[in-house]
């Protein structure tokens, strides 16, 4: 996105920080990590037989690579939760009322802002 500089007299091109601040719009991580939160929620509520929770905490049974471990995808929401709901967002998950107020304010206050460089 470019912007005309009226005392250079020319057009520049606006930083990601510059556009994301005038169009106050959740970013593209704030997006994944709210809706990763929302699915988790979700997979949390549901019966134990269901596939999705099967899926979620099933074991594979294999070795890890030699290394810095990656980050799991229950090690991200674990984290996205922290920094939402603080130390005790485990217990809202099982009350979809409450859950869905702590993700709506995260959503409008941008909680998971993460600061760009």
């Amino acid at each position: 996105m470019n912007e005309y500089d009226n005392e250079k007299g020319n057009w520049r091109i606006l930083t990601n920080k510059e556009i994301y601040a005038s169009v106050k719009k959740p970013t593209i991580i704030e997006t994944i990590r709210l809706n990763r939160l929302c699915w988790f929620g979700h997979v949390q509520r549901v019966e134990g037989n269901r596939v999705a929770k099967r899926v979620l905490y099933m074991n594979l049974g294999t070795t890890r690579l030699r290394g810095r471990p990656r980050n799991r995808w229950q090690d991200e929401v674990r984290e996205d939760g922290r920094i939402v709901g603080g130390e005790g967002w485990q217990e809202k998950l099982h009350n979809r009322e409450e859950w869905k107020k702590l993700l709506r304010t995260a959503r409008n206050r941008l909680i998971l802002h993460i600061p760009m460089e």
